[in-house]
């Protein structure tokens, strides 16, 4: 089979099942998000080169990976094979330095803007100049980030939602100044890596983020209130409007402090009472039970996150 040397021909309408060498895209940040990405990536047969902070945060996130896909082979949605050739593609590195031959970059770190402002300005001095960076923002403005680089029509928002290999949606965010070349590339990347794309300009909390928050805000103020258990309001929301997860596990699985920091931040940037937090939430979050990761959020989960039972029974 012949192999892809150069993204610009993977972009230009070579089909999925070309082998390409590896090196041209890269993630920094193997959290969650950053794992799913990178599965999600590998799995449509590209290479991905994935960055994390150190040593021990890059062998915590490699077993991370490794103990989702054997949770899904467990669960009969994934195969020895396909596993080990989807960890085949992936190589993990603890330096930018890595990512200089790299055509895009995605950041997916914590919702800090300082430190991605860090992690762009780094790049701009290591990248090539026509490498397209994105960040996996859900709040955050992308205008301001891309600020510290000198390259502001070349970057753009790819928001992924999780569970990252099963959502087939990504937000492409587009700021005054991405050109509409970068656009169309990334528009073609994340069609090539199974996802459904659409286009929205930059906004506090774009579509996904803006809908989903004051949902999940009300269902937190319900419980809270007392008005039902967390198990009937998930499961009225799910068989009375057709949802796969109700919006408290919803959350869990999101982590509690993933939603709380976009529920600020929203509050922060629109001062709308329908985006601040639930003090339940705060709670929660003081307490470390930031749901599904934790073990333990709305509801206690066992390891292979599943519902044990509601929180404090």
């Amino acid at each position: 089979m012949e192999p892809i040397t150069k993204l610009e021909d993977l972009l230009s309408g070579v089909t999925e099942n070309k082998i390409r060498k590896a090196e041209k895209i890269a993630i920094i940040g193997a959290g969650t998000l950053g794992q799913g990405i990178a599965q999600t990536i590998a799995s449509s047969g590209l290479d991905v080169k994935i960055v994390e902070v150190n040593d021990e945060t890059k062998r915590q996130s490699e077993l991370q990976l490794t103990e989702t896909m054997d949770r899904e082979i467990a669960r009969w949605s994934m195969t020895s094979s396909e596993k080990k050739a989807i960890l085949s593609r992936i190589f993990w590195h603890t330096s930018l330095k890595n990512l200089t031959k790299c055509d895009i970059i995605i950041e997916s770190v914590s919702e800090d803007i300082s430190l991605k402002k860090k992690i762009f300005a780094e790049l701009e001095t290591i990248a090539k100049p026509e490498a397209i960076f994105a960040s996996t923002t859900s709040t955050l403005s992308l205008e301001e980030i891309a600020k510290v680089t000198q390259r502001p029509d070349k970057f753009m928002g790819l928001h992924f939602l999780s569970p990252v290999p099963k959502v087939k949606l990504v937000e492409l965010i587009r700021t005054i100044d991405t050109s509409d070349n970068t656009l169309s590339k990334i528009k073609k990347f994340v069609s090539i890596i199974g996802k459904t794309p659409i286009e929205v300009y930059e906004y506090p909390g774009f579509v996904t983020t803006r809908t989903i928050v004051p949902l999940l805000n009300e269902a937190m103020h319900i419980l809270l209130e007392g008005l039902a258990s967390a198990e009937d309001i998930d499961t009225a929301m799910k068989l009375g409007y057709n949802m796969q997860i109700g919006p408290l596990e919803l959350a869990d699985s999101m982590g509690l402090d993933e939603v709380l920091t976009w529920m600020q931040q929203l509050w922060n940037s629109l001062g709308e009472p329908r985006y601040r937090p639930c003090p339940l939430l705060r709670k929660l979050v003081r307490e470390r039970k930031l749901g599904k990761k934790t073990g333990e959020g709305f509801f206690k989960y066992d390891h292979n996150g599943k519902i044990i039972s509601e929180r404090g029974n």
